[in-house]
């Protein structure tokens, strides 16, 4: 047997693994092109290069491909930091700050930062998406946050406010910054400096947090 013919079927198995990933790839331009509704399985068949069956081996629908696409794309960072929230052991203030750092990174660097508005724009049309985004992303990330901060009361660092409250304030400026960025920053003069603007609600978020007597 040759050498070429022996390394065919590794070719052929590294390329059936990465798949998924491709088309994943291709589902998320063609969302952000077209929109969910819109979005045909056969523009994004076209775009990762392969047949519209070959989509259906991995993901039987349309609605389970835009699932698995947050799934991969939002939900997984949002497990990743809470692994590191679970096993710090510094001020909860520092916690804030690595969270909202993390996801702001994360919006302004990721194409993915245009699901949100995806979402938004079709839950209308598709209420099963939007209870399925909010249960895996909304209300993993509300939760992150609200432990956080009741992390922070229980340690005597922050006052003692409504945590579910606080949490929606916590993430509030990180959903505007996706929308800012995806909808209305075409429109925008000069850049906007989403950097500071994620500083400064760090600042005023841990400086209204903290208890009587500490420092932010």
């Amino acid at each position: 047997m040759s050498a070429h013919a022996a390394a065919a079927p590794t070719r052929w198995t590294r390329r059936k693994e990465a798949r998924p990933a491709e088309i994943l790839e291709a589902a998320l331009a063609v969302f952000a092109e077209k929109g969910f509704a819109a979005a045909r399985m056969d523009d994004i068949a076209r775009r990762a290069g392969v047949t519209k069956g070959t989509i259906y081996l991995y993901f039987p629908s349309k609605d389970d491909l835009f699932k698995s696409l947050v799934r991969a794309s939002i939900s997984e960072r949002i497990q990743e930091i809470a692994r590191s929230v679970e096993s710090f052991e510094g001020p909860s203030s520092d916690l804030i700050r690595m969270m909202l750092q993390g996801m702001g990174s994360f919006l302004l660097t990721s194409d993915r930062v245009v699901l949100p508005k995806i979402i938004i724009a079709e839950a209308g049309n598709f209420p099963e998406l939007a209870r399925f985004y909010r249960e895996d992303v909304i209300d993993q990330g509300l939760g992150l946050a609200t432990r956080i901060i009741e992390r922070g009361i229980a340690r005597g660092e922050f006052r003692r406010l409504p945590a579910a409250h606080l949490a929606r304030i916590f993430v509030a400026p990180i959903l505007l910054m996706a929308i800012w960025r995806t909808t209305f920053a075409r429109f925008d003069a000069t850049p906007y400096d989403y950097e500071g603007f994620l500083d400064t609600h760090i600042e005023m978020l841990l400086r209204g947090l903290a208890a009587e007597g500490t420092r932010p």
